[in-house]
C-alpha cells in the first residue's frame, strides 16, 4: 500500500519508528505527531516550487508562495491552479505566516535569500536545492555543502535537506508501480517527522539518512541525478529506491 494511502494517524506512527530504526534519535524525546493542517511558505514559483504548492494545497495544507512580485501574471495564475488555500506575498511576509519554509529558489541566490528573509526562528525549512555547475558536458558540484551553510546563516530554525534527488514532475505525478525513495537529512527529530509526512503525502517514500552533515552526499546524488537523465538522458530515468 502507498504511503499516501494510509491514514495520518498511522502514516505518522511511521515516520516516527522509522527515525528511530536509523539511530539518529537514539537518546531523545520521541517526536511528537505534526499537526493535521501546516502553514507553508514557499520561496519560489517555478516548477519545484509551484508542483509542491499545489500537491501539498490539494493534502489540505495552507500554502503562501514568496514572491518579489506576488502581483505578478503568472503568480496569479499559479494561485488559480492552486486554490482557494493559497496566497501569495513577498518571501518575508511569506515567512512570518508560516510554521514551515521551503526554498524553491536557485542555489547561486540562495545565501542571500535566506539572509533576506528574516527571522526563521522556530520555523522547518526545507532545502531541496541542488548546487549543480554544468560546465564542458558534466555537472559539477558548485558548492561543497549548500545546505550546511544555508542552516548556519538560520541557526535557530530547523533545516532538513530534501527532495533534491528526483524531479519536480515526480512531486506533480509520482509513480504508481513502486514509490521513489526521497531520502532526508537533518539534525531535528520532530522537523524530520514533519517533513517526512510531507514527502509522503507527494506519494513518495520518505528515507531519513543522518544528521544534515550528510545533506552534502544528497547533494552529490542530486547532481548524479541531473546528470544522468539531462545530459545523458537514457531511456530508463534514474530514480532512487532503497
Amino acid at each position: 500500500m502507498p504511503w499516501n494511502a494510509l491514514i495520518p494517524s498511522s502514516l505518522c506512527l511511521l515516520v516516527l519508528l522509522g527515525l528511530a530504526a536509523t539511530g539518529l534519535a537514539h537518546g531523545q524525546t520521541e517526536a511528537a505527531p505534526p499537526p493535521e493542517r501546516e502553514r507553508i511558505a514557499i520561496i519560489g514559483t517555478g516548477n519545484v516550487g509551484s508542483a509542491l504548492g499545489r500537491r501539498w494545497a490539494a493534502a489540505g495544507h495552507d500554502i503562501i508562495y514568496g514572491s518579489r512580485s506576488p502581483e505578478a501574471a503568472h503568480v496569479q495564475a499559479l494561485l488559480a491552479a492552486t486554490g482557494p488555500a493559497a496566497s501569495a506575498a513577498t518571501p518575508a511576509e511569506a515567512v512570518r505566516e508560516a510554521d514551515i519554509v521551503v526554498l524553491a529558489i536557485p542555489w547561486r541566490v540562495a545565501e542571500d535569500t535566506v539572509r533576506d528573509l528574516g527571522d526563521l526562528s522556530g520555523r522547518v525549512v526545507i532545502d531541496p536545492i541542488n548546487a549543480s555547475d554544468f560546465t564542458r558536458g558534466r555537472v559539477e558540484l558548485g558548492h561543497p555543502a549548500l545546505g550546511e551553510t544555508l542552516a548556519g546563516l538560520a541557526p535557530a530554525a530547523a533545516f532538513v535537506k530534501a527532495l533534491n534527488t528526483t524531479s519536480y514532475q515526480n512531486m506533480l505525478e509520482p509513480p504508481t508501480d513502486r514509490a521513489i525513495t526521497v531520502p532526508l537529512a537533518g539534525d531535528d527529530s520532530q522537523a524530520l517527522a514533519r517533513v517526512a509526512r510531507l514527502v509522503a503525502e507527494l506519494g513518495l517514500s520518505p528515507r531519513v539518512v543522518g544528521p544534515l552533515y550528510n545533506a552534502r552526499y544528497l547533494e552529490a546524488m542530486g547532481n548524479l541525478y541531473i546528470y544522468v537523465n539531462v545530459i545523458q538522458q537514457p531511456d530508463v530515468r534514474l530514480e532512487y529506491h532503497f
